[in-house]
């Protein structure tokens, strides 16, 4: 995990969570970084509903939570039960989460147009399929949040030039106000206008 050494003021259930997705094997958990900016997003929306696309242990859920307002809900869906049961034990307690064993596109047309605040996309629906129809889930305003857009260890053959286009899409976007950054595993962050 990039930057694994910082000291970010981690959630209470970080380092369970960590554990848990080191003795998992999962190659895929959210870098530290992304998740404490995902922590100051979920704060900056009070009442807010959100919707994580591709739970995997839980890793960015925990961020989400720690950062959001009581009032607040999020939606969490992953399509492989293994490492979304990490996630269940150890945060499945909390009233404001909802966790989902579904496929990501079933969960995007489940939802009402224009009722999220704010989509971390960490899977391929909502990312690289289904986008269209995820950001309409969002209000006016809300947040949409990819990592892994820079060339990472794990990326299969071809996916280099599909994240390419994937950032140029949003580059002719007159629907969002874009920022990407060279930061953490490559972050795009982008508000609907």
């Amino acid at each position: 995990m990039i930057n694994d050494q910082i000291n970010l003021n981690e959630p209470a259930s970080y380092d369970v969570l960590w554990q848990e997705t080191v003795r998992q094997q999962f190659g895929m958990p959210s870098d530290k970084l992304t998740g404490s900016l995902l922590r100051m997003l979920a704060g900056t929306k009070p009442n807010g509903t959100f919707l994580e696309l591709g739970t995997g242990t839980g890793m960015a859920t925990c961020w989400l939570l720690d950062g959001m307002h009581a009032d607040s809900t999020l939606i969490t869906v992953d399509n492989d039960e293994k490492p979304l049961a990490v996630a269940r034990q150890y945060l499945g307690a909390d009233p404001r989460l909802t966790i989902h064993l579904a496929n990501g596109e079933t969960i995007i047309d489940s939802l009402p147009t224009a009722s999220v605040d704010l989509i971390f996309a960490d899977a391929w629906p909502g990312k690289y399929n289904h986008l269209t129809e995820a950001l309409a889930l969002l209000k006016v305003g809300g947040i949409y949040l990819i990592d892994d857009m820079l060339p990472q260890p794990n990326w299969p053959d071809g996916h280099s030039e599909k994240a390419d286009r994937l950032v140029e899409w949003f580059e002719a976007s007159d629907e969002f106000a874009v920022t990407k950054m060279n930061w953490s595993t490559g972050l795009i962050l982008a508000v609907k206008k």
